[in-house]
């Protein structure tokens, strides 16, 4: 069962007008937040809700850039530059809200973007989250509270985060005693996971099934 566009009220005192793409299995399953990278809200990321819903999880994946879906690298680093912050976090926790009424405890799918996001908001919801896959995304905050364990996948050539970034992050995951998993791809760079120029599909079927078991 999909949805387009999914239009909800309001979430702990905040509307949440956001359009988004809804699938769940016949018996739902549980939830999936699946954020987007900078490429939006495209069908890629709908095929990958697809599959996650037919490996029987309900998946819930928010637009974050209102419509926006960039075809290209330049136009999708202008575009999430020039997003509002207040919203793409607005929109994460009020979609979140929205799937943990639904399909409790949450775990988190995001993408680039959509993977820093997802690792921020385990923290600051840790109540609602209990598993966050990360592809290619990574945060520098401090990750106490946190109730989650951690997948982050790495692209072994990624000009975006360094080394010391990821080592910095897992060792601040490790001094809450968080369980976190970091996985860095041999021959990868930046959006091996997704269609397109860099895609690989041979760490990308690894990574995904990586994933489901972790999700599971």
């Amino acid at each position: 069962m999909a949805n387009d566009s999914v239009d909800n009220g309001p979430v702990t005192g905040s509307a949440w007008t956001s359009s988004a793409y809804y699938i769940s299995p016949e018996s739902p399953g549980p939830g999936v937040l699946l954020l987007h990278s900078w490429w939006g809200l495209n069908p890629a990321i709908k095929k990958l809700a697809d599959r996650l819903s037919d490996a029987g999880f309900t998946v819930l994946a928010p637009d974050l850039f209102s419509g926006q879906t960039p075809s290209d690298q330049a136009s999708a680093e202008a575009t999430l530059r020039d997003a509002d912050p207040n919203h793409l976090a607005a929109t994460t926790l009020s979609a979140l809200g929205v799937l943990a009424r639904q399909s409790p405890p949450i775990g988190i799918v995001g993408l680039g973007m959509g993977g820093t996001l997802g690792l921020w908001a385990s923290v600051r919801v840790p109540d609602l989250v209990h598993r966050v896959v990360s592809f290619y995304g990574t945060q520098t905050i401090d990750f106490a509270g946190s109730r989650s364990a951690y997948l982050i996948h790495l692209a072994e050539n990624y000009p975006w985060v360094t080394t010391d970034d990821a080592a910095f992050m897992q060792a601040t995951m490790g001094l809450e005693g968080l369980a976190v998993d970091m996985v860095a791809y041999p021959g990868t760079t930046h959006g091996f996971f997704e269609q397109g120029d860099n895609y690989n599909a041979e760490a990308a079927e690894v990574a995904w099934e990586r994933s489901l078991a972790f999700l599971g």
